[in-house]
């Protein structure tokens, strides 16, 4: 499928190109992953040449194998770097973040799933880094509370966790793991048992959803007491991954943004180049928790 006119990212020149190099250099120096890179986002030089990146934490190797997604998977992730939580605080303060978003890979084949040591790189950012914004996005944890009450016990200001596309659509997109109503559960236990805690999620259009799923979709998340969602379009990775069903125009993006603003979301980034960590996103988010305090 011929990719449309408006599926066209500009790489980053001038001082964006210094910044992007920096952030690189960085990154790679103190031996971290960024979901930009993993997941071949087509973001990334947009945010590495604003200065900023989102962390993925827990190593490289995913234990779910999603149809979808371009990160590498395996039965049995990497061994856990006791010096990320470090590490990752240096780089928030090298980059001079006030606001970062933290993600990891699944890991089921740890026993708490890797919810203590997410929430350690929580507690390190935050102690090196006086007044920085968390968010995290969170796997689903196979729905286990005790690890969900972990990643809440960090106390970050933001929890995403994404259900990814329509119910229909949840057996050929996502691993046999998830499920659209453990993703939904997540999401409602944590504004259930920190009600100040803002929680986002996302969905991928372009793989043969209807509109009217899209917009049950949204009313499901509204009734987890969801504030900020972002929806994208799916671009296949490899040859191996899902194959895009259609590229949806930018004007029926802007009509799933006020949709989403009509049933009551604090935010909506609606737009084919947007991802569940989005910058425009973020920026919204950080004036509503900081004018919260």
């Amino acid at each position: 499928m011929t990719k449309p006119g408006w599926l066209k990212i500009r790489p980053p020149s001038g001082n964006g190109l210094t910044i992007y190099a920096g952030v690189k250099g960085t990154v790679r120096g103190l031996g971290l992953t960024t979901v930009c890179e993993e997941a071949r986002c087509p973001n990334m030089a947009e945010c590495w040449s604003g200065g900023t990146a989102t962390f993925m934490v827990l190593g490289k190797d995913c234990t779910r194998g999603c149809r979808f997604c371009h990160v590498r998977t395996a039965a049995k992730g990497e061994p856990v770097d006791p010096l990320e939580p470090y590490k990752l605080s240096q780089a928030v303060k090298a980059f001079g973040l006030k606001y970062i978003v933290i993600t990891s890979v699944d890991r089921d084949d740890l026993a708490d799933q890797g919810a203590g040591h997410f929430a350690k790189c929580m507690l390190e950012v935050k102690k090196q880094n006086p007044g920085i914004l968390v968010e995290v996005l969170i796997p689903d944890f196979r729905g286990d509370t005790d690890c969900i009450d972990t990643i809440i016990s960090a106390q970050p200001q933001v929890i995403a966790h994404n259900i990814e596309t329509v119910k229909r659509l949840q057996p050929t997109v996502r691993d046999r793991r998830a499920n659209y109503e453990q993703s939904l559960a997540v999401l409602g236990y944590v504004k259930k048992k920190s009600p100040a805690t803002v929680t986002k999620s996302s969905i991928m259009v372009g793989l043969g959803e209807k509109e009217e799923e899209v917009l049950q979709a949204m009313d499901d998340l509204r009734a987890k007491g969801v504030e900020c969602l972002t929806l994208g379009q799916y671009l296949q990775p490899s040859a191996r991954h899902l194959k895009v069903t259609e590229f949806v125009p930018p004007e029926q993006f802007e009509k799933y943004r006020q949709a989403g603003l009509e049933k009551g979301f604090l935010y909506v980034a609606s737009g084919p180049f947007v991802r569940s960590s989005y910058r425009a996103g973020e920026f919204f988010v950080e004036n509503i928790l900081r004018g919260r305090k």
